[in-house]
């Protein structure tokens, strides 16, 4: 018998069996690419053959320097350390994404299941910070991909990075979503007590359900609130994230995170409107229209009302917290809660003046 035709239909080029667990729906081609590519049913349906599993790898990053810096106006630090290029945790609103695009590799699920570790990164700190004329300034840890993801427990690079830090008296700040970072705690409440130390955790909703579809692999709301608990008990100072917001999804649990961040010790809090530079806004869209069909029209043209009846606005200042009515009323029921509940402490400095360098291998003391 032969088999009957069926037109061609557009698909996800990986299915969702295969990619149970991951943020992104699709493994869209980077903009650099020459050629883009689409997967669709030929008629065949051998498209709907059991699909193998979507698998993690970690290939090895070497570089000659691993601090980045930047010259941004509108971020509080000068530079930063990445651990790790992409992300397994999966958030599919991550402004990293992008990124991924510069190796030729998809910044949809090539980005959360397609990883770069920096093996050799605490060496080459250390090379780093022994320079000359070094002068010493925060370092943020962990800004573009989290620190502490699931590969951290297996390489430990963070760990390690923190000890160089540590022995340097260096300033540095984390942000994750992981509650692993309590596996350094050790390390942590020591650099608190020399005022070396801070950490912010990112806390985007308490519902389960919605935490889990846009962060896959990340900890679950209630760890995150026990690692901020365990933060805050160690005396190392925390701030809650609540970033991203977006509109008509998550912003409506303002005062409810903060209230929950609060119970858990923290005093001081922030917040990012949705970014969607270069390749996320499709990336989003495929998930508003995957996971929330019935309101993906809505969030989309809320977040545009922040950003000029565009998708992105990456001008210097705005471009973190939007612009126009809606913006500026997120703005204000922030405020208001950080008021309410105490949380609107200034940013807490720490110290640089600490900054020396240990004796390496076959230093002699000074005599003065």
């Amino acid at each position: 018998m032969s088999r009957s035709y069926k037109p061609p239909r557009t698909v996800h080029d990986v299915q969702p069996d295969a990619r149970r667990g991951r943020g992104s729906a699709t493994r869209t081609t980077g903009r650099f690419e020459r050629f883009q590519t689409q997967v669709f049913d030929d008629g065949w349906d051998t498209i709907d053959e059991e699909p193998p599993p979507l698998r993690t790898t970690v290939q090895p990053d070497t570089a000659r320097t691993v601090i980045s810096y930047n010259q941004s106006p509108d971020i509080a630090f000068d530079r930063s350390i990445n651990p790790y290029r992409g992300c397994e945790h999966g958030c599919v609103y991550c402004f990293a994404r992008p990124s991924h695009a510069y190796l030729g590799l998809s910044p949809g699920l090539d980005f959360e299941s397609r990883l770069f570790a920096k093996f050799d990164a605490p060496e080459v700190l250390e090379r780093e910070l022994r320079r000359k004329g070094y002068k010493p300034a925060v370092i943020a840890l962990g800004v573009n991909t989290d620190c502490y993801q699931p590969i951290e427990r297996i390489h430990g690079i963070t760990r390690r990075i923190l000890e160089v830090l540590s022995a340097f008296n260096h300033p540095v700040t984390i942000i994750t979503k992981s509650q692993l970072i309590q596996r350094d705690l050790d390390i942590l409440a020591d650099m608190a007590s020399r005022n070396l130390v801070s950490a912010a955790v990112s806390l985007t909703s308490l519902d389960r359900a919605l935490a889990r579809r846009m962060e896959p692999r990340a900890a679950t709301p209630s760890r995150r609130l026990a690692t901020l608990e365990a933060l805050n008990k160690a005396s190392v100072p925390t701030t809650v994230m609540t970033a991203p917001l977006i509109p008509g999804l998550n912003d409506h649990e303002i005062d409810a995170l903060l209230q929950a961040a609060r119970d858990a010790g923290t005093g001081r809090a922030g917040y990012v409107l949705l970014r969607m530079p270069y390749e996320i806004k499709d990336l989003f869209r495929d998930w508003l229209e995957e996971h929330y069909p019935d309101r993906a029209r809505k969030v989309i043209n809320l977040v545009r009302s922040t950003r000029g009846g565009k998708d992105y606005d990456a001008s210097f200042f705005t471009r973190g917290k939007g612009e126009g009515p809606y913006a500026e009323l997120i703005a204000q029921r922030f405020q208001a809660a950080c008021r309410r509940l105490g949380m609107d402490r200034p940013r807490h400095a720490l110290d640089l003046s600490a900054f020396q360098p240990p004796l390496a291998d076959g230093d002699q003391f000074s005599l003065f």
